[in-house]
């Protein structure tokens, strides 16, 4: 496994935020979690669109990691494994459709390519 050369210097609340929900596929993961509750690992590929499966388990682990993510394991055959949000992983969603509101005032629109998830999200473009 990679090892960081420097430790992680985290002196603002702020980047730890940015740490845990941040970057491309961080907050479309909890979107999505938070939209459609428990998902299973191919379900939850299918909404996300354009991910790999390596950076999808990679970013589920960190997400885990950090516990905005649970998974759960059922004792079934075939096995069964299903995501989730955690409560840690729901407080994060109002923080992310606040972001998304701002960002909407600025974003120019694309209505073809907006994601099932924005959608849910309550700000107008051009408003």
């Amino acid at each position: 496994m990679y090892q960081h050369k420097l430790e992680k210097d985290i002196r603002c609340p702020l980047e730890y935020g940015l740490q845990v929900f941040g970057g491309k596929w961080k907050s479309r993961i909890i979107c999505v979690l938070a939209e459609k509750e428990n998902l299973r690992y191919s379900n939850l590929r299918k909404e996300m669109t354009n991910i790999t499966d390596a950076v999808l388990a990679s970013t589920l682990k960190e997400l885990m990691a950090d516990n905005i993510v649970v998974r759960k394991s059922f004792d079934e055959i075939p096995p069964r494994v299903e995501y989730s949000l955690s409560e840690k992983g729901k407080s994060v969603v109002p923080i992310l459709q606040s972001i998304c509101k701002w960002s909407g005032a600025y974003h120019k629109s694309d209505s073809d390519n907006t994601l099932r998830q924005c959608e849910k999200c309550d700000f107008n473009y051009g408003e």
